[in-house]
């Protein structure tokens, strides 16, 4: 017999630290299976990357409505749905030629997406027809700005491998150093695990790659790409506290149970669809519809 016994509260905390260290091994294995697709996906572009993330957002707009409609989702999941892959497509046709973005076709995508929003809204044979509605604009915006940055020929692809790099660095820096150090809590009524001291370090971490990726591609204005990076940083960690508002305001932990050790696709994207949002406009806005990437990345 033992001279003695652990306090259950001891025992408690030895379970939970045991816990979380094994999702981490469960998170890790899935996203060594998951990035090398990504990225081999963002290196040849074309179809096959809008099929990607055409069907990566139409999968993130069935478990948001899942989510906020319950068994009363299946009537606004057909016009949802449909409005994301075609806004998807029409994205897609963008990316033609040296020239970039075709402006009209943009336009298009995103009308269809407005009356797939309607229609999700019209639709919802529930209390949350707004929440419902919103669902379309985030699945679209997943939808279309990894295709908007990618279709500039000469820079999507870095442009599309530096915001996975800012997503991932700061998902993974945060939650290690969050669990490692703690500290008071970034938003505890919201998601009780998140602490200022990961999320400071995931910002400075994102800021460190970007910097590394700025020198090592020759880029112009690596300072301001850093500034960069701690912005659309901030933006993920945003989208990441915006998901974890919405499970909590309709009582779930997951999404959904697609991927081993992170849930649902929204469990996993929800930083990428902020960061990528912000990403595509700052690239839009400085660069145009033709050189969006460099738009991003030139400074």
């Amino acid at each position: 017999m033992p001279d003695s016994v652990p306090p259950p509260s001891e025992i408690g905390a030895h379970t939970a630290g045991s816990r979380a260290w094994g999702q981490l091994a469960v998170r890790t294995a899935s996203g060594l299976v998951l990035a090398p697709i990504a990225v081999a996906v963002a290196y040849f572009g074309g179809w096959a990357f809008v099929a990607f993330w055409g069907g990566a957002a139409v999968l993130v707009f069935l478990e948001w409505t899942g989510l906020v409609a319950g068994s009363h989702s299946r009537i606004s999941l057909l016009p949802g749905g449909l409005s994301v892959a075609l806004a998807a497509g029409l994205a897609g046709a963008m990316g033609n030629s040296a020239a970039g973005v075709h402006p009209m076709r943009l336009v298009l995508a995103l009308v269809v997406l407005a009356v797939g929003t309607l229609a999700a809204a019209a639709l919802a044979r529930h209390k949350n027809p707004v929440t419902a509605a919103v669902g379309v604009l985030y699945a679209g915006a997943l939808a279309l700005a990894p295709i908007v940055l990618r279709s500039d020929v000469e820079a999507g692809f870095l442009a599309v491998v530096f915001l996975f790099a800012v997503v991932w660095v700061t998902d993974i820096v945060a939650y290690l150093v969050g669990r490692a150090v703690g500290g008071p809590k970034l938003a505890p009524a919201i998601s009780p695990n998140k602490t200022w001291s990961g999320a400071i370090a995931g910002t400075a971490a994102a800021v460190a790659v970007a910097t590394t990726i700025g020198l090592a591609a020759n880029l112009v204005g690596v300072g301001r790409i850093a500034m960069l990076a701690a912005g659309l940083s901030v933006a993920g960690q945003i989208g990441d506290l915006f998901e974890s508002a919405l499970k909590r305001q309709f009582g779930v932990k997951d999404s959904s149970h697609l991927i081993p050790g992170h849930g649902g696709l929204m469990d996993r994207l929800d930083a990428f669809v902020a960061a990528a949002a912000l990403a595509a406009v700052i690239g839009v806005g400085r660069g145009g519809l033709e050189a969006p990437g460099r738009g991003l990345l030139s400074w």
